[in-house]
């Protein structure tokens, strides 16, 4: 394991990729501060000792879906108690309350409504972009966008196309969840193929739009399947240099329906973020999501290769109606606080990682 560990080290020094097998040996590696290390200093070389941040607002607009994802606790039916769907003078106004709070972006996603018709998100989009022009637009998944295709019977191009005209500036990461067909199939058997994701990811990134990416981790899959998956990302980044950050999500075991999976430990979820931070050479930035990660594993993985906390977010319903237990928002200051007791130093960003101000 020494060896390996050289290996690697050698190979950040001097810039250069690891493979996917020494990938899949640094997760066999119990030495967890020596991951560490090795994150730390791939980091350095590309953030310094900066953390980002953004005030940021969540909105998840509904939460019908005509999916039932196995791993899924926020997804509803019709008929199913606790079922919403958001007005958009509802969306308007909790869009204005962001504003009227510092926001700088809006984080929309929500599940596949069954009777929505494509008219609506393109009018959201356009009432918010006229009422808040200064709040940047990111919204819908991967799988949200092919779902638009399927309702209106257009290529994935036009369909961003049409977004982007409406006010759509980038697109979260989600839906990834992992690549691997035969874990895919098991958690998510009802969503769009993990290459689908891959296809419509490099439409969006073609269409001129910047993206985020994700993994979620600690369910059904094995290492090889999360290096299988970082593979893929690393690829298509190679591609079309797309994406801006990647953010391992933490699978959140309860209220869902994924027999045997137990969830993710602080050990796991700071390997993962390590060995993601080595591995992935050409994404800027590796985000600790302090929603599903918990504040604690989050600001220690400060030490561990990440760069990045997240936001403000406000009012998140997915990750939470799943069982974690983090606070629902954090305001700015409480960000800076986690990140100065790392050692680092904090910077508010926006959404396309332009620097606001260094605290």
């Amino acid at each position: 394991m020494t060896s390996l560990l050289d290996t690697v080290r050698i190979k950040i020094d001097a810039g250069a990729r690891i493979s996917d097998a020494e990938a899949l040996a640094l997760f066999a590696c119990n030495d967890l501060l020596a991951l560490g290390t090795l994150a730390a200093q791939a980091n350095r070389r590309k953030n310094s000792d900066k953390v980002y941040f953004n005030v940021n607002r969540h909105i998840n607009y509904t939460n019908l879906c005509v999916n039932r994802c196995t791993f899924c606790a926020f997804s509803k039916e019709v008929e199913d108690e606790g079922c919403y769907t958001l007005t958009l003078n509802d969306i308007l106004a909790k869009a204005a309350e962001a504003q009227r709070a510092g926001a700088t972006e809006l984080h929309m996603v929500g599940g596949l409504h069954p009777a929505l018709p494509f008219d609506f998100y393109l009018e959201m989009l356009a009432s918010i972009k006229a009422d808040n022009p200064g709040l940047h637009l990111k919204a819908f998944t991967a799988v949200e966008i092919d779902y638009f295709a399927q309702l209106t019977g257009q290529p994935v191009a036009h369909v961003i196309l049409e977004l982007k005209e409406a006010g759509l500036e980038s697109l979260p990461g989600g839906g990834a969840e992992i690549f691997a067909p035969q874990v895919r199939n098991k958690i998510c058997p009802e969503k769009i193929s993990g290459e689908r994701w891959l296809e419509v990811i490099e439409t969006v990134h073609r269409c001129g739009l910047k993206t985020n990416a994700t993994m979620l981790f600690g369910h059904l899959e094995t290492p090889a399947d999360r290096v299988d998956h970082l593979a893929r990302l690393r690829q298509l980044q190679d591609l079309t240099g797309g994406f801006q950050a990647f953010i391992p999500l933490a699978f959140q075991p309860d209220n869902t329906r994924v027999p045997g999976a137990t969830g993710v430990g602080g050990v796991d979820a700071l390997k993962t973020l390590a060995i993601s931070r080595i591995y992935l050479d050409n994404f800027q930035h590796i985000k600790a999501y302090w929603v599903m990660l918990g504040l604690k594993i989050a600001q220690v993985s400060l030490c561990f290769g990440v760069n990045d906390l997240d936001g403000t977010v406000v009012e998140e319903k997915i990750g939470h109606d799943a069982g974690a237990d983090s606070p629902q928002q954090l305001d700015k200051e409480q960000l800076c606080a986690l990140i100065r007791k790392a050692g680092k130093v904090p910077v508010e960003r926006d959404t396309l990682y332009r620097e606001i101000q260094e605290y």
